[in-house]
């Protein structure tokens, strides 16, 4: 049976959480640290089969590129800050923060008493070392995009104050970012190398593709975290052999369930389905520099030509909702729930490719189930109910290897599969302003990037939404990306697994926290 967990919104106390009161904050802590003291118990071995993970991997922050080193990662390791259950942001590392008036100076208190697992204590130097990790002209990391606009850290006793270029309301939760882990430094630097951290598992053994084991801290400092005393994860990037694995009780846990199947998990009375609607969606990105992709009553006909219903019933089994062609999702704290839903209408598409001087189009789609699971299925469907608006779609089916190095970016019309970003600055600033590297539509409006500038240091709440729902309505309109669907995070369980009543959406397995918040039934 479905077990859908409704998003709750992001409030300014939570994105502010402890900032006036920074001496006191630390004796605050996340709901979901305290509620659920009376039912988790402790003890046992709990195994978990992802859909990622290859022998690339290894231990380096920068280069964590898949959900399994992500949950990996957050199970040994802490960060400055957490995205909690409901949403709303959590103290970790740091227990409080604090901004200035124009959001361009971010000073963290960082918590006293925590140790790593080799017993150092972290301290406001590893914060500093942690972040610097990504900073600078020549670092590779993934996520030197995110802390660029940081200009300057200081340390002021227990503090660390973070001076950005620019103000930015949001700073704290891209200090939750998978690749912001505290590591241990020696001389202003981290180990990229070490597996020591200060998470609620130590690192017992780590082959890349194989297997990670990880065994409780039993040091940890969070209260009610950390239930089990090993966990175990297994890369089985097999669907069919992941779910087997779980049928068979060969794992507790499995995260990717695929939906073709996923009725014969429903039926097990030892297995429970857990669905969350979060930010990932699907794609159809059109490269708008690109003909016939350059006019705009071309993509507005493509949009109008897909049945989004078709797509979240037939590829997603019914685990996920339409896309309205923006990419933030229902759990997003400034998501547009007020404009209209855009819906197949073939009379209104024939209507677009009228308004581009066209009577007919001939386009071709590239997908690869590489792209996401049914992504050639969708594509079908997509040609399908366009040739109704006078719209031949060639579907281009491509193959898996290769397909993010040599389609996506690259051919100008194809299917692609999004995580999604817990907050919408993070998001569009990914993916859709003027010059970012994943922009995939090579998408140019002037009107959205000057919003996108002001939302960022906007710190009024009301001011800060119109801005947002603007964004959404402009890229809905005017963007160059289909958005059909978003699909939940499903994932299944055995009955030796209990989980909290709520289950974080900001990412897979309970925002990649299900081994410190999952405990054995």
């Amino acid at each position: 049976m479905k077990n859908p967990i409704l998003p709750r919104g992001i409030t300014r106390r939570g994105v502010l959480k402890g900032a006036t009161a920074l001496g006191a904050a630390g004796l605050i802590l996340p709901a979901s640290y305290r509620k659920a003291a009376a039912e988790p118990r402790r003890g046992g071995v709990m195994r978990i089969a992802m859909g990622h993970g290859n022998t690339s991997d290894n231990l380096d922050p920068a280069t964590w590129d898949n959900a399994y080193v992500q949950v990996m990662a957050s199970t040994i390791h802490n960060y400055l800050t957490e995205i909690d259950t409901d949403g709303t942001l959590a103290p970790e590392i740091a227990e409080s923060w604090e901004a200035s008036a124009d959001a361009a100076t971010w000073t963290f208190r960082i918590r006293e008493g925590v140790t790593f697992h080799s017993g150092r204590t972290v301290t406001p130097e590893d914060v500093v070392a942690s972040i610097n990790h990504h900073r600078g002209e020549d670092s590779g990391s993934a996520a030197k995009p995110i802390v660029d606009p940081i200009t300057d850290i200081q340390i002021d006793g227990q503090y660390v104050i973070f001076t950005l270029e620019a103000g930015n309301a949001d700073f704290p939760f891209i200090m939750s970012d998978y690749h912001l882990p505290i590591m241990p430094s020696t001389d202003g630097r981290i180990d990229p190398r070490s597996a020591d951290g200060c998470g609620g598992y130590v690192m017992q053994s780590f082959e890349p593709g194989v297997e990670a084991h990880m065994t409780r801290n039993p040091d940890y400092w969070k209260p009610n975290r950390a239930h089990v005393d090993e966990v175990i994860m297994l890369p089985i990037i097999d669907a069919a052999a992941r779910q087997n694995a779980l049928i068979t009780g060969e794992v507790d846990v499995i995260d990717r369930v695929d939906l073709n199947t996923v009725h014969l998990l429903e039926r097990s009375p030892n297995i429970r389905v857990i669905s969350v609607p979060g930010t990932q969606h699907y794609t159809f990105v059109m490269d708008s520099r690109v003909e016939p992709f350059t006019d705009n009553n071309v993509r507005l006909a493509l949009k109008y030509a897909v049945n989004r219903q078709q797509l979240v019933d037939t590829v997603l089994s019914g685990y996920g909702v339409v896309g309205n062609d923006h990419p933030i999702g229902r759990s997003n704290r400034y998501f547009a729930d007020e404009l209209e839903q855009r819906e197949l209408d073939p009379e209104r598409a024939r209507y677009h490719l009228q308004q581009a001087g066209l009577d007919s189009l001939d386009v071709s789609l590239s997908a690869s189930d590489a792209a996401f699971g049914g992504a050639v299925d969708a594509a079908v469907l997509f040609s399908e109910t366009a040739a109704q608006a006078g719209i031949n779609i060639n579907v281009v089916r491509e193959p898996s290897d290769g397909y993010w190095s040599n389609v996506w970016m690259v051919k100008p019309f194809t299917a692609v599969y999004w995580g999604g970003r817990p907050t919408e600055d993070w998001m569009f600033s990914t993916a859709y302003a003027t010059g970012a590297a994943w922009n995939d539509g090579f998408w140019d409006h002037e009107r959205f990037n000057q919003l996108l500038s002001e939302a960022r240091s906007e710190l009024d709440e009301d001011r800060r939404r119109e801005m947002y729902v603007d964004m959404q309505s402009i890229v809905r309109d005017e963007g160059s990306t289909v958005i059909p669907m978003f699909a939940n995070y499903v994932m299944a369980v055995s009955d030796t697994i209990a989980t909290p009543d709520d289950i974080g959406a900001n990412w897979t397995m309970d925002g990649f926290r299900a081994p410190e918040r999952w405990w054995m039934a």
